[in-house]
C-alpha cells in the first residue's frame, strides 16, 4: 500500500499544470485560451465536461498542459481525472467547490488493493493546493486505506489473529494501551462472543484498547469484528457467502476512526472494544432454539444462527456502557434490510438524541460522506419477543430488520449519555470517482468531524 503522502505532494511541489473549468463557463473560458490549445481542444471535442481531462501537448510532443472539466455534483471528480493522466505531478490551476475534497478524492483514486498481485497502477501526484489541509487530508485518507486493506483481505489471511495483531499495532503507534480478553475469561465474562465464535479453530476474543487524557469526555467505540460469517448451523447458500469476508468491516471503520482521532491528538477519553470471531460450523456449534446468557444479564433465545453480528456487539455494548461514557458509537455490517431500504453507498444510523444527529447529518454533507438516520421505532420490539428468553435474536418476522437489530443493541445500552448505531456495507459495488470497487471505508469522515466539532473546543 501507497503512503498517500506520496500522493498528495508539498504545496511548494512542481508539476504540469492542470485548468479547472465549468461546461457552463466553457464558452467564455475558451476565448481566453492560446489559439494552439483552442484548437487541440476543437479537434478532441473537448467542452469541458465533467471528469474528462485532456491533455494538450507542448512543442515538444511532451503533455504541456491538462484542460479537466469539474462537477458541480461530484466533490470526487478529480479521482476521475486523476484516472485518465500519465504518470508525473500535477498542479492546481482553477477552483473546485470543495479544495479539500477535491485532494482528498485524488488521493482516494490512487488506492490499490496489492496484496496478491503486482500493482500494475500508476505514480499519479498533486501539489497540495494552497489552502487545503494537507495534514487532515492525509490522516483522512490513511484511515480509509485502512479500512479498505482489512476488509479486502479474504478471510484466510484476516482472521481473529489478524485483526487483533492490526488493532495492537494502530494501538502501539499512538501508544494507546491495549488488552485482549479470550479463552476461560471470555467464556465466562462474555458469553455471547464466546458462543458465536467457539466453533471455529480460530478462537473468539475480545480486543480493548483506551487512549487519551484520563479526565476527557469519554467516547466508546464498538467495532463488529466477525471476520468470516458461514451463517452458523443455519447456513448461508454459497452465493451469500462470497462477500462474508467483509462482515468485519464495522471493526475496520472503527479502527479506522480511531486512528483518525489519536492521530488529530483529539481531547477524548477513547477506548475501542472488537470483539473478533469467526461464526463457524462443527459439532459445538451454538444452535437455533439454544438460550444464551449475555454479560448483561438478559437471556437471548436463538432464532437464527446467522443473526450473530448482534450477539458479539450485545455483550462488547454492555461492557462499553458499565463505563457510563458520554458517547457510544457502533459500528457493524449488521443487516441486509439496510441495503434494501438504502443501498450500498448510504448507511443509516440510529439515535434518540436529536442534537447529535442533526451535527452528524451536517458533517456528512459537508464531508461528502453521506449518513442517514432510522428510528428506534419501539413498538417493533414486539418482532424479536420470546415466549422462553428475554429476547430471541431474529424474531419472527422478516419485516424492519435494520430497525429491529437496531432496537435488539439499544437493549444494552442504558447508562451512556448518548449513542450511536451504525449498520454500514463496508464496500462498493462498482468503481466510481475516488471509490475503487472494493472495501470502504463509510461514515468514519463524518463521524470525525462531528467528533471533532462536539468535543475539540
Amino acid at each position: 500500500m501507497i503512503d498517500p503522502a506520496k500522493i498528495l505532494l508539498p504545496a511548494t511541489a512542481r508539476g504540469t499544470p492542470i485548468l479547472l473549468l465549468r461546461a457552463a463557463d466553457w464558452k467564455k473560458a475558451e476565448t481566453a485560451l492560446p489559439a494552439a490549445t483552442r484548437a487541440w481542444a476543437k479537434a478532441n471535442g473537448f467542452k469541458a465536461e465533467a471528469g474528462r481531462a485532456l491533455m494538450v501537448p507542448d512543442s515538444n510532443g511532451a503533455v504541456g498542459q491538462v484542460l479537466a472539466g469539474l462537477s458541480d455534483t461530484e466533490p470526487f471528480v478529480s479521482g476521475q481525472i486523476s484516472r485518465q493522466l500519465p504518470e508525473g505531478a500535477y498542479v492546481l490551476h482553477g477552483k473546485p467547490a470543495s479544495l479539500d475534497l477535491f485532494a482528498l478524492g485524488w488521493c482516494l483514486e490512487a488506492y490499490g488493493f496489492d496484496s496478491y498481485r503486482k500493482a500494475a497502477g500508476k505514480l499519479v501526484q498533486l501539489a497540495c493546493p494552497k489552502g487545503v489541509d494537507r495534514d487532515g487530508v492525509l490522516r483522512s485518507a490513511r484511515a480509509s486505506y485502512l479500512v479498505r486493506d482489512l476488509v479486502n483481505t479474504p478471510a484466510s489471511d484476516m482472521g481473529p489473529d489478524e485483526l487483533e495483531a492490526t488493532a495492537r499495532a494502530v494501538a502501539k503507534a499512538h501508544k494507546a494501551l491495549i488488552k485482549v480478553i479470550s479463552g476461560k475469561q471470555l467464556e465466562r465474562e462474555f458469553p455471547m462472543i464466546h458462543a458465536v465464535g467457539k466453533a471455529s479453530p480460530r478462537a473468539p476474543r475480545l480486543i480493548d484498547f483506551s487512549w487519551g487524557p484520563a479526565k476527557g469526555p469519554k467516547l466508546t467505540l464498538v467495532g463488529k469484528g466477525v471476520c468470516f460469517d458461514t451463517g452458523g448451523l443455519d447456513i448461508k447458500p454459497a452465493s451469500g457467502m462470497l462477500l462474508m469476508k467483509k462482515d468485519m468491516g464495522g471493526a475496520a471503520n472503527v479502527l479506522g476512526l480511531a486512528q483518525m482521532i489519536m492521530d488529530a491528538k483529539l481531547p477524548v477519553r477513547l477506548r475501542v472494544l472488537i470483539p473478533a470471531v469467526e461464526n463457524s460450523i462443527s459439532g459445538n456449534a451454538f444452535r437455533p432454539g439454544d438460550v444464551l446468557q449475555s454479560r448483561k444479564g438478559l437471556t437471548i433465545e436463538i432464532g437464527n444462527t446467522d443473526a450473530e453480528g448482534r450477539l458479539v456487539l450485545g455483550d462488547a455494548l454492555a461492557l462499553a456502557d458499565e463505563d457510563k461514557p458520554d458517547l457510544i458509537i457502533d459500528m457493524a455490517t449488521l443487516t441486509g434490510a439496510a441495503r434494501v431500504a438504502l443501498g450500498p453507498d448510504l448507511p443509516p444510523f440510529y439515535t434518540d438524541d436529536d442534537s447529535l444527529s442533526a451535527e452528524l447529518e451536517a458533517s456528512g454533507r459537508r464531508e461528502h460522506d453521506p449518513v442517514w438516520r432510522l428510528p428506534f421505532w419501539q413498538p417493533y420490539t414486539r418482532l424479536f419477543e420470546s415466549s422462553i428468553a428475554d429476547m430471541n435474536n431474529s424474531g419472527d418476522s422478516w419485516f424492519a430488520g435494520s430497525i429491529t437489530a437496531a432496537l435488539f443493541l439499544k437493549r444494552f445500552v442504558e447508562h451512556a449519555k448518548a449513542y450511536l448505531h451504525f449498520d454500514v456495507f463496508a464496500w462498493t459495488p462498482a468503481a466510481r470517482p475516488g471509490r475503487p470497487k472494493g472495501g470502504e471505508a463509510q461514515a468514519i469522515r463524518a463521524l470525525f468531524a462531528m467528533i471533532s466539532s462536539r468535543y475539540a473546543k
